[in-house]
């Protein structure tokens, strides 16, 4: 939300953002709802355009990904997978993994690929990374065409109960992006070291999150995959659709708490610098 203030000598208006989130900010979304669908959209077009299979793209990763991770780590190596089968045991921590990196990894770098509009129209800036989320968030409902197909070939049927679960982990998984984004977009305005550094972050990330390994194999430093919010959210995922466990709860709240701390933390620095993107952008 902004506070408006006109001169009526000089007929100017004064926009400046507030330096704190509040209920105000939520109505302005809404209102520009439109616009972020907008982006949304141009973001989907922009990204497969000129491609021959188009949004297929958004199956072909997680897919060739999920092969190559069965190849080395389930054959080779002969990591353990929860009596699962490696192939759909990976598959599942791939599909909610993907959706948080790629969310995170295009939220970072959103207003820097828009400075030539945020410069010139004024408009909630934070539209900017929620469109980028959401456009993970089509790419996820895509990709998750392969892990039924997966499930059909081999025999697993999730229960209705674990299927209500879902919407609660794209939620913290959604929350997860944004807050996470929402710190590196408002660094990356000021110092663009975060291009280079967050691959090798992401990088590193997976290998602290459940994704090719259950999270049982990690014994007495279990504690440390705990404070990953990823780590609740592909366990309970695992948990819900493949049966591998019961639902640990107590590590899903703890996950909701690390979420809530993140986009806490995400949203104090994108409402503190917001003021000066249009300046140093």
């Amino acid at each position: 939300m902004v506070k408006s203030e006109t001169h009526m000598s000089d007929q100017v208006t004064v926009i400046r953002p507030k330096k704190m989130f509040s209920l105000d900010d939520i109505k302005e979304i809404w209102r520009f709802k439109e616009l972020l669908f907008f982006f949304t959209w141009r973001d989907l077009k922009v990204r497969y355009k000129q491609t021959i299979v188009g949004v297929g793209w958004a199956i072909f990763q997680p897919f060739m990904t999920m092969v190559v991770f069965s190849v080395f780590f389930g054959n080779l190596l002969k990591v353990p997978s929860d009596n699962i089968p490696y192939p759909i045991f990976v598959y599942t921590g791939l599909l909610f993994w993907q959706f948080f990196s790629g969310a995170l990894s295009s939220t970072s770098s959103t207003l820097i690929s828009n400075q030539s509009i945020i410069t010139k129209v004024y408009f909630p800036r934070l539209i900017l990374p929620l469109s980028a989320v959401v456009t993970e968030l089509v790419d996820f409902a895509v990709a998750g065409v392969m892990l039924i197909v997966l499930m059909f070939y081999f025999h697993y049927t999730p229960h209705i109960a674990g299927l209500l679960i879902l919407p609660l982990l794209l939620i913290i998984t959604f929350l997860a992006a944004v807050g996470g984004g929402l710190f590196l977009a408002s660094i990356n305005v000021k110092y663009r070291d975060v291009r280079y550094v967050l691959p090798y972050f992401i990088q590193m990330l997976l290998f602290i999150t459940p994704v090719i390994y259950p999270s049982s194999i990690a014994g007495k430093w279990s504690w440390v995959l705990a404070v990953n919010p990823m780590t609740g959210v592909i366990k309970a995922a695992r948990g819900a659709l493949l049966g591998t466990e019961p639902i640990n709860w107590t590590l899903l709240m703890i996950s909701l708490v690390a979420v809530s701390v993140l986009m806490i933390i995400g949203v104090y620095f994108f409402k503190k610098t917001e003021r000066y993107f249009a300046d140093i952008v």
